[in-house]
């Protein structure tokens, strides 16, 4: 099994209420994939971090295997929710994929 953490941060320019707006968005746009990509195992969107943080929001996904990542990577379906959804409004992005 493959893990595929992602954390992002927020555009400074958006008021907290657009920023929980996005946080939204993002969570429900990319929780919907599960099911749907073949290989996707789990996906969820945490949009609460404690004050502690430094990110907005994390993802945290798993994969049947690196293959499985791949085939996601690119899947129109994610790209959409990539594209329309995340990338416009997020100002930093870390990522890390391990196997478990």
């Amino acid at each position: 099994m493959v893990k595929h953490v992602i954390l992002w941060t927020l555009k400074e320019e958006y008021s907290d209420a657009q920023k929980a707006e996005i946080k939204a968005g993002i969570k429900e746009g990319l929780e919907s994939l599960k099911g749907r990509i073949p290989g996707l195992l789990e996906i969820r969107v945490n949009t609460e971090p404690l004050a502690s943080s430094n990110c907005d929001l994390m993802l945290d996904s798993s994969f049947a295997d690196e293959a499985a990542l791949k085939t996601y990577a690119t899947h129109p379906e994610h790209v959409a929710v990539a594209n329309g959804k995340v990338r416009p409004h997020t100002a930093a992005r870390v990522c890390m994929d391990y196997e478990v």
